[in-house]
Order: C-alpha cells, then structure tokens, then sequence
C-alpha cells in the first residue's frame, strides 16, 4: 500500500505558474473540477488508480500553493511505487494534457479495483512461483541424498510434470465456480504439499508430493494469467504479464536463494521445503481481498465449444518450446556442479546474477508487446536468447556467466508476449480450460525434452550438445508465431473472441 500521502508546492504567483496548476491533470490521474472560485481551486479523480484524490490550489497575490492529498492501494507492492508515484504526482512544469502515462506505469490508466487486483495476483505469483520452482531446484540435492542417477532423477521430474492431471479440473472449475474462488483454493494447497517434501523418506515420496504440489502452483499460475487478462485493459495486458513475471522472480529467487542450506548437510534440501510454509500468508489475504473479475461476473456463454485451430497452434508452440526450456532448467544446476564444480551457494549466486537480468527484460518485454505488438517481440528476442543459453551450456568462464546473463535478458523480454496469448485468443467460458490444456501441452514437450535428455547424458552425451538438439523444437515454435500468430496488440478481449448477443 503506497497509503496516504500529501505534497505542497509553493511557486511564485506568476501567470504562466497560475496557468499551469490550474489546467485540470491528465497523466497518472485524469482530474475533474470540483470546485472553482477567486482563491481555491479543488480537483477531484475522475479517472485513475487512486482510493482517494484532492488537489487544491490557493492563488493569492505572492503565492501559488498547491496541495495534493492521495491514497493509492497496491497490496503486497506498495513500497515500489510510492516514490515513482510521488514524483509523477508531484512533478512541477511536466503535467500532461494529453494521457501520457510515466514510463513505469502501464500504457492505459487503471481504476482502484485493477490495482488492487494486480497487487494481490503478484503475490500469489510469487507463491506460484515458489512452489513451481523448488523441486527443479532441490531434485540434485535430494537425488544425491538418495542415490538416484541422471536419468531416474529426470523420470522423477517427468512424474512430477504428469501431475497436471491435478491441476486440469481447478481450471476447468474456474471457467463455472469463478477465477476466485480456485484461486484462492490452489493459493492454500501449493505450498501445503510443497512442505510435506520435506518429511519424505525416499525419493519415490518427495516426487509423490511435488506431483502435487507443484501442479496446485501451476493451477495457480495460470489462472493468476486469466484473471490479469480479464480484468487489464486491452492496451496493458502484456504490461500486467510482465509485472506478474517480476513478482514470478522473486518468487523464484526465494527458492534458489534457499539452496545454501543444501551445502549444510546430505540432508539440507529438506529445509528448503519448509520454506512453503510462508505462502499460507499469501493465501490467507488472498481469501479475504480477492474480488472476482468483473469480465466473468458479465453474462458470458458457458463452456462454449474450443477453437480448435487457435487451441492447437498455440498448444504446439507452448509443446514445442518447452522441449527446450524445461530439460534447459531442469538440468542447469546438475550441469553446474557435475561440470562446473559449483557447491549450492554458486549455484545460488549465479542463478540470482544471470537470472535477475530478466526483471528488467521482462518489463522492456510488456511495453514493447502492448505498444509495438506481440509478434514482433517473439519473433526477434526468443531465437537470439536460445542462441545464448546453448552457449552457455557450452563454455566456462566468462562465457558462462554471459550466455545464461543474456538468455535470461532476452527471455524476459520475449515472455510477456508470448504468456498472454494463451489467454487472449479464448472466450470467457473456457478461458481456464484452454490455460489448462495448453499448460499441459508445454508440461508434456517439457517432460518429453527432460527425459531425451536424461538419457543422452546418461550415454556419453555433452550438455551443449543435448541441449542443441532440444533448441529444434523452440526454433520450430518460432516459425509457428511467424507463420500462423495474429497480432493481438490494442484489440479487446471481446473484439478478438465475439460471443453471441444472446448471452
């Protein structure tokens, strides 16, 4: 929460400074004019994010005072935005007449309900995120500790994977009981049986767990995905997606960095499981904040029949890519310290120096999709950053560290663009349903990739190699976007999918 704040300007009582404080603001908040006489003058929000807005100005014959009180309610993330909030509201000779927004915000202005909204969903895409990313990151560690080679550790992350059958009818339910309300129910179970890998006794039990653990994270990803698209205007979605990727890393981060706890004993990973435990708070204020989208509380036709056209090229493209991206993820940490000779803190640290880049990608990503367009963004950042992760997986030194830093740069940009299709192109009645699908079209070329790879290492293969071979299947996910993708960029939900007037 940014919460209460109050800015005083005093400026010489010259004409063009009266002139300017009292054109009505039209940026970050769009004003109206409440009030008007000879002294004061007082501007109320007619458009914005604010829970409250007033600035009043006082002309006398020295002085021009200006006083800004506002309230802005960002659950969770608050704290980020309070300063660039307070410089754009306080700027002096920057005013916009025109609707520009600052560079930092999303390209249309929210309401107070899609900020808080976009809040709350950031926090839980961090849980998501958290649960999504443990078992990858621990499955060395634990199948060390249990005796387990490269490629049973790669069937255990395959079985792990399979686990979406779980997640599948809390997407299917979010299409009749509401986004909300699974939301709020994977929120709780995540890290419920993402903690319990901690008491497992073999790995056959900690893979058990995480099938359906990481699952619920995943059921919650993809409907935090749903709700932002519903509830974003049509100029921000990609925005929305990227914001929700930067609370992802950090999400992410907490996981990876838990992995020096690895280094404490053969029995250290299991500590990192019980960090879960944190995201019931998530959960909890999830269940008392949330509000349901207002795209689904609209009359819409239920369960309306899948395009199957759009559902198979995007589904194609999430398989295919994923072939690559997943043994890429799974196998990185094991490359490093089979290869690399990294203990769990370097590989803590290097995760954290060469992945946090994609933050920063992830927002030049949102704008550029919402502005320029989403094909445009795919079709040059995800062939170069697959380029520079294989080079990584190829050499030591400072190549390492470059490759991984500039892959995940170039990931970040890319994912925005390619995220929210998954969600644009299908109707309010099976927008979960089709994100659950196609979540399990990637987590099935994901697990196909791990296991070609499992079995590739365990016979003689290098890691650049194995992980050229798999990059096939991103450049041909590529060539799908080129050929098959519509632009999406500037255009409504219910422009892109019409829905009959009867509904």
């Amino acid at each position: 929460m940014v919460g209460s704040q109050r800015i005083v300007r005093e400026l010489p009582a010259t004409e063009a400074n009266a002139a300017h404080v009292l054109a009505p603001r039209n940026d970050f908040v769009k004003e109206a004019v409440a009030a008007s006489d000879a002294a004061v003058h007082t501007f109320t929000q007619a458009e914005g994010p604010f829970t409250h807005y007033e600035r009043t100005v006082e002309i006398d014959a020295t002085t021009v005072r200006e006083t800004t009180r506002y309230g802005l309610l960002i659950p969770w993330f608050g704290w980020l935005f309070r300063r660039p909030v307070r410089r754009t509201i306080g700027r002096h000779g920057r005013v916009s007449t025109h609707g520009a927004q600052p560079w930092w915000a999303p390209p249309d202005r929210l309401d107070p309900r899609q900020a808080l909204l976009l809040g709350l969903l950031a926090a839980a895409s961090m849980s998501s995120a958290f649960t999504n990313t443990l078992f990858t990151q621990t499955a060395n560690f634990a199948a060390k500790d249990f005796g387990i080679g490269k490629f049973g550790q790669g069937v255990g992350g395959v079985v792990v994977r399979v686990g979406i059958v779980f997640a599948l009818p809390i997407a299917f339910m979010a299409d009749r009981a509401g986004r909300r309300r699974m939301i709020v129910l994977a929120a709780w179970l995540a890290p419920l049986f993402s903690a319990l890998g901690a008491l497992s006794p073999n790995f056959s039990v900690l893979v058990a767990t995480q099938s359906i653990g990481r699952p619920m994270g995943l059921a919650l990803d993809l409907l935090i995905a749903v709700a932002a698209a519903e509830e974003m205007p049509r100029n921000s979605r990609a925005y929305a997606i990227s914001v929700l990727a930067m609370a992802s890393g950090l999400g992410a981060g907490i996981a990876v960095m838990g992995l020096p706890l690895a280094d404490l004993g053969d029995a250290g990973w299991r500590l990192i499981y019980l960090i879960a435990l944190i995201w019931f708070v998530v959960a909890f204020d999830l269940r008392r904040r949330l509000p349901e989208t207002r795209r689904f509380e609209r009359p819409h036709v239920i369960a309306p029949r899948l395009d199957r056209v759009r559902f198979a090229q995007i589904a194609m493209v999430s398989f295919c890519g994923n072939m690559f991206v997943a043994p890429a993820s799974f196998f990185q940490n094991r490359y490093l310290d089979d290869v690399r000779g990294f203990s769990g803190g370097a590989i803590s640290l290097f995760t954290l120096a060469t992945a946090t880049p994609a933050s920063i990608g992830f927002i030049i990503g949102g704008r550029i999709a919402d502005i320029r367009g989403r094909r445009r963004v795919l079709v040059i950042a995800a062939p170069i950053g697959t380029a520079m992760l294989i080079w990584s997986f190829s050499v030591d030194g400072a190549g390492l560290w470059l490759g991984a830093f500039g892959a995940g740069l170039l990931g970040g940009i890319a994912y925005p663009a390619f995220s929210v299709y998954r969600t644009e192109l299908f109707p309010t009645g099976n927008r979960g349903r089709a994100a659950g699908l196609i979540t399990a079209a990637a987590l099935l070329g994901g697990s196909i990739g791990i296991l070609l790879t499992g079995q590739l290492l365990d016979r003689g293969w290098s890691y650049g190699s194995t992980i050229s071979l798999m990059a096939i299947g991103q450049l041909f996910a590529v060539v799908i976007i080129i050929v098959r993708y519509p632009e999406t960029a500037h255009r409504d939900l219910d422009e892109l999918n019409p829905e009959p007037a009867s509904a």
